[in-house]
Formats: structure tokens, sequence, C-alpha cells
């Protein structure tokens, strides 16, 4: 799908970057929701963006790698970096718009996943119904102040991101991976698709991620697994359709990800 639907809930509130991007004030929050199966193509932003999902699921990815952002958590996308977002099931989005001369805006330098706090959830809500030109001094104002020194102080979330490949070959694996999560084939067959030896796609799964191939997939696998959770497809089937031999074996796995087990993934 294009990228020209949305929907304004907060009457008032502009639904267009370009007024959020070029506003007086060095932080503004958009509020927007989209269907699900909606596309975001390709785009980049001048400002720094916490797009924070209070319901579905989104998944944002770019050159740099794959993140998926479950409800009450939040992405941090630099400014500049290009990205593409599509939305699985109906995700409801305040995005914050951040100038890099913000007060308090010490953030990453890269993509990163964050938990998101009752207490900036609920500021996050007040902030999104104060207008672009709110008058300094005021009381709209210092709660839009509050917003940088609790982002920055947010817990990042490991488990839902994936970096990409640099490496041409391993590239080409990760890719066939990613299109088939739950494709069988082992080391030496995976060597042979890549046109190298085992041993240097070992090596360069260690030396690019830091993994084992078979971590990895299991990482893609969890990945795969969290849209169709969201969905509400059955445990057993997501796990028979990523190549595990049962629903145990799945969730095990699972759990060691994220902390929790696929029967309590959040969905909104």
């Amino acid at each position: 799908m294009n990228s020209t639907f949305h929907q304004d809930p907060l009457p008032g509130k502009s639904s267009q970057r370009s007024d959020y991007e070029n506003a007086e004030r060095p932080l503004g929050v958009m509020p927007k929701t989209y269907p699900d199966g909606f596309r975001v193509d390709t785009h980049r932003h001048a400002r720094g963006q916490l797009i924070y999902a209070s319901a579905g699921l989104m998944e944002v990815s770019s050159h740099e790698g794959l993140w998926l952002v479950p409800p009450q958590h939040a992405l941090w996308m630099p400014a500049e970096v290009e990205h593409a977002m599509l939305a699985h099931g109906r995700v409801s989005l305040e995005t914050l718009y951040i100038r890099a001369d913000a007060p308090g805006a010490a953030l990453p330098s890269q993509p990163r996943v964050f938990a998101v706090s009752a207490f900036l959830r609920s500021l996050i809500s007040r902030a999104a119904a104060i207008p672009l030109d709110y008058a300094e001094g005021s009381h709209d104002a210092a709660v839009m102040a509050l917003l940088p020194g609790e982002i920055a102080a947010m817990g990042c979330v490991a488990g839902l991101e994936l970096m990409a490949a640099r490496d041409k070959r391993l590239a080409r694996v990760c890719r066939a991976i990613l299109a088939a999560p739950g494709d069988p084939r082992g080391l030496e067959e995976w060597a042979a698709f890549a046109g190298a030896s085992s041993r240097t796609l070992a090596r360069l799964f260690q030396g690019e991620f830091g993994v084992t191939l078979t971590l990895w997939r299991q990482h893609v696998r969890i990945l795969a697994a969290m849209p169709r959770l969201a969905a509400g497809d059955a445990v057993t089937a997501i796990a028979f359709d990523l190549g595990y031999d049962t629903p145990g074996a799945f969730s095990k796995v699972f759990r060691r990800f994220m902390g929790y087990p696929p029967s309590k993934s959040p969905t909104g």
C-alpha cells in the first residue's frame, strides 16, 4: 500500500509530517492511526523521531536493520536515517519529532527499541493534544519539557531488532532466511547456497553478528512469530510453520529471547 492514508484521532492536530519537521518549537507530537497491512514507503526526517506504538504491532526497516515495535514500546529513529514502516493489525502511533537542539535531547545515534514507562505513556498522551505552536512559559511547554529526560531514561529492549549483514555472501543467506524462517537447511547447505565454505560462513555470522547461524535463525523466527501472535494465530501452527518439532520447543526459545512465553505476547 502507499503512504497517503492517515487518520487523525485528535481534532485540530495536523497529520502532515512536514508540519512537525518545520515547527518553530523543538518538539511536537503527531497522533496517527494506520489500518492492518498499511505500508509507509521509505522516507527520512530532518528531526529525530520517537515512534510510540500505543496499539498494534509495527515493523520498521532500513538498510541498517529490522525492528519490531509491540504495544507500549517505542522506536527511536535518528534524523536522516531512511526507513519504512509496515502495520500489523490496526496500529495507533504517537510520533515525537525532536529537534537536535531540544533541551535534554541526548538520544542514541542508532535506532533502538525501548520499553515505555507508565509515566512516559501518560506524558505522551497529554503531549499529543498540545498544539504545535504552544506558548513558551505555558503549562503545555512545561509538559513538553519533561519528555526528553523521560525518553533518555528509557531502557533499551533486546530481542526486537535484527541488524543487516554487510558481506554479500552473508547478506544473501540472511535474505533467504528472512523470506522463509522455517527453512531447515543447515550450515553446509547454506554455505553452498552462498558460494562459501561452511567455515567461512560460520566466521561471517560470528564476525558480523557475534552469534552462530542457529542462534541468528532463532532470532529471525521469533521476530517472524510476533506479527502472527499479534494477529491471534495459534502457537502450535506458528511453531510448526517456523520449523520447530513441538510447540514446547518454540515456546522455550521464545521465552529465552523475549523473557515471556508466546501466549503472553503483547498485542495491544
